[in-house]
């Protein structure tokens, strides 16, 4: 292989046959730290704003749709409210006919209803 090949693409990489696994685990963690997000701080009025929709999801039987904090990503799950602990500050949200997802309310960065 020629020092140029080595330079093109991951071919520097590829060339350094020793790696140790302490820094392939460093490699690995500081590429995940990379994309980690920050957890929003929500307002009293928008926590209040997403309890009305879940509360309204769950009495009048209406769809919500409820966005979710995930370290490295934002996810968002459509449903019906079917059970709400307020001790464990959790919602039961029915995706389809047997399918359910265990929520926390804090981890739920918005909802609204339709």
């Amino acid at each position: 292989m020629t020092t140029r090949k080595k330079l093109e693409g991951n071919g520097l990489w590829e060339s350094s046959r020793m790696m140790l696994p302490e820094h392939k685990e460093t490699i690995i963690r500081r590429q995940l730290e990379e994309g980690r997000r920050e957890r929003p701080t929500l307002d009293p009025q928008e926590m209040e704003l997403i309890e009305k929709a879940l509360a309204e999801s769950f009495h009048e039987h209406r769809t919500v749709t409820v966005r979710m904090f995930v370290e490295y990503e934002e996810r968002e799950l459509t449903g019906i409210v079917v059970l709400i602990h307020t001790f464990r500050r959790e919602i039961k949200l029915s995706i389809s006919e047997g399918e359910w997802n265990w929520i926390k309310v804090d981890d739920i960065t918005s909802a609204s209803t339709f």
